[in-house]
């Protein structure tokens, strides 16, 4: 648009559409819900207890959810159905004995599946990674 030798400016040009939206990468939301504790967002570690929606939580963060509702938690909408310590499950899983821990390889010079499971089915094996049902 410079106006300089008789430029004419065309309509895509001069008009900006609609932003684009960002669409969420549904393999990695399906290994989150598998990795992260969904009330509290940190890694999940023994003892994991489940809801009967499915979701994975750490124990102490639903037991201190439980204690003090009033607190202000970024997710709390994720455990509104939690009344009380018989709405949840503790679980029993199963290590994966392929899963070396988050940074098994520092150098870089293999290749890394981002995608294995820390624990493993224990009836039929598969790991529990959000690929499977």
């Amino acid at each position: 648009m410079g106006c300089d030798g008789g430029t004419i400016p065309k309509r895509h040009e001069l008009v900006k559409g609609p932003k684009k939206v960002e669409k969420v990468d549904r393999n990695a939301e399906l290994a989150a819900k598998w990795k992260y504790c969904a009330l509290s967002q940190e890694k999940l570690r023994r003892p994991i207890v489940s809801c009967e929606v499915g979701r994975l939580y750490n124990k102490d963060a639903i037991i201190e959810y439980l204690l003090d509702k009033t607190a202000e938690r970024p997710n709390a909408e994720a455990v509104t159905h939690i009344r009380g310590i018989k709405d949840i499950k503790e679980l029993n899983l199963t290590d994966n004995p392929e899963w070396g821990g988050e940074r098994r390889n520092t150098k870089g010079d293999r290749y890394e599946d981002m995608h294995c499971g820390m624990f493993i089915c224990p009836v039929v094996g598969l790991e529990m990674n959000g690929k499977h049902r």
